[in-house]
């Protein structure tokens, strides 16, 4: 796989497991309504930061293995793709969200630096993030991909992070459209599945190749 079809599934997968509500909605949602666009927009881009510490032990490490061992290549491509598989069913028997998908707590406000801070460690500290980074990066690894070309990968998967939670805080500064984002979230959840799904699959096909 070449580097642009590479980056082009990262954006698809990437994109629509950003958009599925969880700790990183949750608190730009936070801080957004509670202290307002700017807050927001910090916090985004702490959370956009926080990737740089997946994204580095998880294409540092598969690059080491990519160059020392084929078999335990292909053993993470399996595991990979089996979770990719698993999020993918679970994405799709999603239920209808109601308003209650995500609660919005008044927080106090924060400094610039402590609000960047705060969307830092709510990602670095996802406890799923490794799992869903080696996973991912599993899709677009073969034995002749660059070591640059995950670096590019994964500066283009914070640039993709931060544009969409900034997009999210700009909608969420207008209170009406706050109600309408948490209808869909079922369907947004059902969309990520069903890609994550067949990503899965695709990994698992290149396997028995």
């Amino acid at each position: 796989m070449d580097l642009y079809q590479g980056l082009l599934l990262i954006t698809s997968i990437h994109l629509l497991a950003a958009a599925a509500p969880g700790p990183d909605f949750v608190l730009v949602s936070q801080q957004t309504l509670s202290n307002g666009k700017r807050a927001g927009l910090l916090c985004s881009l702490g959370i956009a930061l926080g990737l740089s510490i997946h994204i580095l032990y998880s294409s540092l490490g598969l690059s080491a293995i990519i160059a020392s061992s084929s078999p335990a290549l292909w053993g993470i491509k399996i595991l990979g793709g089996g979770y990719l598989i698993y999020l993918g069913i679970n994405s799709l028997k999603s239920r209808t969200r109601g308003a209650e998908a995500v609660t919005i707590e008044v927080v106090p406000e924060r400094s610039a630096l402590k609000t960047i801070g705060l969307g830092f460690l709510c990602n670095a500290l996802n406890p799923k993030a490794p799992i869903y980074f080696v996973s991912l990066f599993t899709i677009v690894l073969s034995q002749d991909t660059p070591a640059q070309h995950l670096l590019i990968y994964g500066l283009w998967m914070m640039v993709l992070q931060l544009a969409w939670f900034s997009l999210l805080t700009l909608l969420l500064s207008r209170p009406s459209v706050t109600q309408k984002f948490q209808r869909l979230g079922s369907w947004i959840d059902r969309i990520a599945g069903g890609a994550m799904l067949l990503l899965g699959i695709k990994v698992l096909v290149t396997r028995a190749n």
